[in-house]
């Protein structure tokens, strides 16, 4: 073989490759795209929340004495009327008989009263002695009559008091933490309460949303008063620290009539149904309220992703080159979804996957799937 023919071979064999290589460099692969509709959606918007029981008592001694019994324990489930505590206070127990006993003085002495107005009121009628002596003997009575009542009013107060050394349970609820042990003495200034019996059938959750929100949240909600808007407000759920759901939602049923003026935050309250007690009093928890958007763009959250905390997504144009576009977004709708905010407008089309593989003005294959069937497979 000649050396012209050799050199012809080589050249050939490097123009076919390079053809191979430039054919590999330009091929196109295909990607799923979606055209973005306006459709029904529903946002969450978060809110963190305090628990509290609806009724939170403290127990509290009226009188002063030490702790002689306890009859429950930490945590117990207690019923209304159910005994807690008896005070050790010997002083109240000797008041009522004390008391017992100044009555049978005063009964005494009515008798007696009576008995002189008795025997002076003939005497006075035959005119033996003076109708002063009469008058006297009336008003010696309506005396021992008053300290009879005065003595018995001091039997009730004596026996209030001995009914103050064992203390009831004003409600059902669950019992808190008990600071005192038997022995301690305690009294009506003691600092920290005997226990806590917190009613948690039901909860509320405390939470607060700041000025423009409220302004947004009412200006939207329907009904010419407070009570009216919050009344027309979709039931809310309430999401526990360890991220569960509570099963049964609650409803928003008040706001305060003053923004805080330190923190521009207005205070909210909504209200739960607890039978199974699964949540405590001083617990934390989320708000969950619902904001429906009637006609609201739709983002798949596979097909986006963060750059400097902004949300983006790849927009196909008409030349099927991608392009990376903010969509201002960061309110997730129910779902794996979020709502559009801005960039992107109805009839546009996005990459709905496999966007890790994308760069800026890519030509891609585009291959139109149903957007419908995209988010139902979230």
């Amino acid at each position: 073989m000649s050396r012209s023919t050799i050199a012809l071979l080589l050249l050939l064999l490097c123009a076919c490759k390079n053809k191979k290589q430039g054919s590999t460099q330009t091929a196109v692969k295909p990607y799923p795209v979606i055209v973005l509709q306006p459709k029904n959606a529903t946002i969450n918007a978060d809110y963190p929340a305090t628990i509290q029981g609806i009724q939170n008592i403290e127990i509290r001694p009226k009188i002063d004495g030490y702790v002689d019994a306890i009859y429950i324990d930490e945590g117990a489930t207690v019923k209304k009327g159910q005994l807690l505590f008896r005070i050790s206070a010997p002083q109240y127990e000797q008041n009522v008989n004390t008391a017992q006993a100044n009555i049978k003085i005063a009964v005494a002495d009515v008798n007696a009263a009576q008995m002189q107005l008795n025997k002076v009121k003939p005497l006075v009628e035959k005119d033996i002695i003076s109708a002063y002596e009469l008058e006297a003997a009336a008003y010696n009575l309506q005396s021992k009559q008053a300290a009879l009542a005065q003595a018995q009013a001091a039997l009730n107060n004596a026996k209030t008091n001995l009914s103050y050394t064992t203390i009831y349970s004003p409600a059902d609820g669950v019992v808190g933490i008990l600071p005192y042990k038997i022995g301690s003495l305690v009294n009506s200034t003691t600092p920290n309460p005997l226990t806590t019996v917190s009613n948690i059938t039901q909860i509320y959750a405390y939470f607060s949303i700041n000025e423009r929100q409220g302004l947004d949240f009412f200006l939207a909600s329907k009904g010419a008063t407070m009570q009216e808007k919050l009344a027309t407000l979709p039931p809310v759920t309430l999401v526990l620290a360890n991220g569960i759901v509570l099963p049964r939602k609650g409803r928003v049923e008040t706001a305060s009539g003053l923004i805080n003026p330190s923190t521009g935050a207005l205070n909210m309250r909504a209200t739960f149904s607890n039978p199974d007690g699964l949540v405590r009093s001083g617990s934390s928890a989320i708000v969950r309220i619902p904001q429906p958007i009637d006609t609201a763009l739709l983002v798949p959250q596979k097909a986006t992703f963060q750059i400097q905390g902004k949300l983006f997504v790849y927009v196909l144009d008409a030349d099927n080159k991608v392009r990376s576009v903010d969509i201002g977004s960061n309110a997730s709708a129910a779902g794996q979804s979020f709502v559009v905010q801005h960039g992107v407008k109805a009839g546009d089309k996005i990459v709905v996957d496999g966007i890790s593989n994308l760069r800026e003005d890519l030509v891609i294959s585009p291959r139109l799937v149903n957007a419908d069937s995209v988010y139902n497979s979230l």
